[in-house]
């Protein structure tokens, strides 16, 4: 990586494109401390709203923006549930799933709408939960600025991904996300080794040390898994086109080992988390309900890990159904002439489900022995844990897609120069 941005530093074009990317990414940061007018700056600092379960991911996603309650408050969150929703309801509703078939127009017009539903569910998501954690100054127009201030930094923190996208290198949004993931994992371990240094004591700075030692390992795993891919070998025929003959070459079809990514652990999650946060919002701390859910459901419990896996595995399954349809694979790869060595017709569809369901099993219980091991650590080390499996596995897929888009960079320029000089790469 080191090595590909020192030659991107040396093309002019793409120096100012990292320049850009660099820039925007600060300004992301810098806005994300301006306190967010109508809230009471006294209740924040004497508690800790990032303690709620539902919170947590929320919190780790905007680099403490929302325990702060600046206007980052809600960062990039509000976009992705909206990138979701839109998604779900273009398989649903058929004018959606005709629109997002338009290519010219139609697309566009889904991002349009996107757009408008993010500022919508920033405003609710932000009245909503400030004001539960009681957070909100009395009076009607304090209300009024959490909701407009906290949606207005959604929308620009919207617009500063976008910016990344189209004048930078990479894909903004994602790189947003990275940015607040890095910056809490930076202070947690600051926190870790601080604590370690005040404490003296050796359990202190082994706890430390080893959970430094899993996150690397926990790093080069999930690199390794994030880049495995099951390669399907294909046999094109050849077809006769006018004077043309085209096809008869035999290529593959790459699947990801993990093609759902990080959102089977964020369902999972944030189901298990709404009712314990919904508990403590309604009867606090001291009722029945939380003291029963906190002894049974709490984050290191038994049950917790088991349902959390069971879960993970559901929407694993349920997420690769919506995403990936073997039949329409199966018809593109019959239309363009193609055929798996020793399977055609209808064959061709089940063999890609055979596939499918067999990646989606490796990748579910991944996915569920990936996010019990920072619980475990946890409850092993008796220490805080300043990373989560979730942001581990956004960081190490962002930097990767990053890398990937430098190297895009540098193959198209590579080859421009080279016609230029008369000759290809």
């Amino acid at each position: 990586m080191l090595e590909s941005l020192r030659k991107v530093w040396k093309i002019d074009d793409l120096r100012k494109k990292l320049i850009y990317t660099f820039l925007m990414l600060l300004l992301y940061r810098l806005v994300g401390v301006i306190p967010a007018p109508g809230v009471d700056a006294a209740k924040v600092m004497s508690s800790a709203a990032s303690d709620l379960p539902l919170l947590e991911l929320v919190n780790m996603m905007t680099g403490n923006a929302f325990s702060q309650m600046t206007i980052m408050a809600m960062g990039i969150t509000p976009y992705i549930n909206a990138s979701i929703i839109m998604q779900l309801l273009t398989i649903a509703i058929p004018a959606l799933e005709r629109m997002s078939r338009d290519e010219e127009g139609g697309r566009e017009k889904i991002q349009r709408i996107s757009r408008y539903v993010t500022v919508a569910l920033a405003a609710i998501q932000a009245i909503g939960l400030v004001a539960g954690l009681g957070y909100i100054k009395a009076g009607w127009l304090n209300y009024v600025l959490v909701g407009v201030s906290m949606a207005g930094g959604t929308a620009l923190a919207m617009w500063i991904g976008e910016r990344i996208t189209d004048k930078g290198i990479g894909n903004g949004i994602s790189l947003l996300i990275f940015a607040g993931i890095i910056s809490n994992l930076f202070n947690g371990i600051i926190a870790l080794f601080s604590t370690a240094i005040t404490s003296g004591t050796a359990s202190a700075w082994i706890a430390a040390i080893s959970i430094i030692v899993v996150a690397l390992v926990m790093t080069v795993v999930v690199t390794f898994i994030d880049l495995g891919e099951r390669r399907i070998p294909l046999q094109i025929a050849k077809q006769v086109k006018g004077r043309r003959v085209y096809g008869g070459q035999n290529t593959h079809m790459s699947l990801k080992v993990v093609s759902v990514g990080v959102l089977p652990m964020i369902f999972a999650y944030s189901f298990l988390a709404f009712p314990g946060t919904l508990i403590q919002l309604i009867g606090g701390t001291s009722s029945n309900a939380y003291i029963w859910w906190m002894t049974y459901m709490n984050s290191g419990s038994v049950w917790y890990m088991i349902i959390s896996a069971l879960l993970i595995v559901a929407f694993t399954f349920f997420y690769s159904s919506i995403s990936f349809d073997p039949k329409k694979q199966a018809e593109q790869l019959v239309q363009q002439g193609a055929v798996i060595p020793g399977t055609r017709g209808k064959n061709i569809q089940k063999y890609l489900q055979n596939t499918v369901n067999r990646l989606n099993l490796f990748a579910a219980l991944f996915l569920a022995v990936l996010a019990a091991v920072p619980t475990l650590l946890t409850s092993g080390l008796n220490a805080q844990v300043p990373f989560a499996a979730s942001s581990i596995l956004i960081a190490v897929s962002v930097a990767l897609e990053f890398i990937r888009t430098i190297e895009g960079e540098m193959s198209i320029r590579g080859i421009e120069m080279d016609m230029e000089n008369g000759g290809f790469m």
